[in-house]
């Protein structure tokens, strides 16, 4: 997965501006996700790209760099 369909993924689901996704970006504060949110994040990004984030883990990712790494480790 790349940056850009990450972004893409969040802009889609949550009304985001590409723009003001950068690395840096808090899901909750920046982006405005809530807990309900980012389950639904959680399981966009399962289904899009065909892996599994265990909900321990996605607990743990607080910027969108934190989450663009998780995943493209998978």
């Amino acid at each position: 997965m790349t940056q850009e369909q990450l972004k893409e993924l969040i802009c889609e689901n949550f009304g985001n501006d590409k723009e003001d996704i950068q690395m840096e970006s808090t899901l909750q504060e920046d982006l405005g996700l809530d807990s309900l949110d980012a389950v639904e994040l959680s399981m966009a990004i399962e289904e899009q790209f065909g892996i599994e984030i265990p909900d321990e883990d996605f607990a743990n990712l607080k910027t969108f760099g934190d989450l663009l790494e998780f995943v493209s480790e998978k």
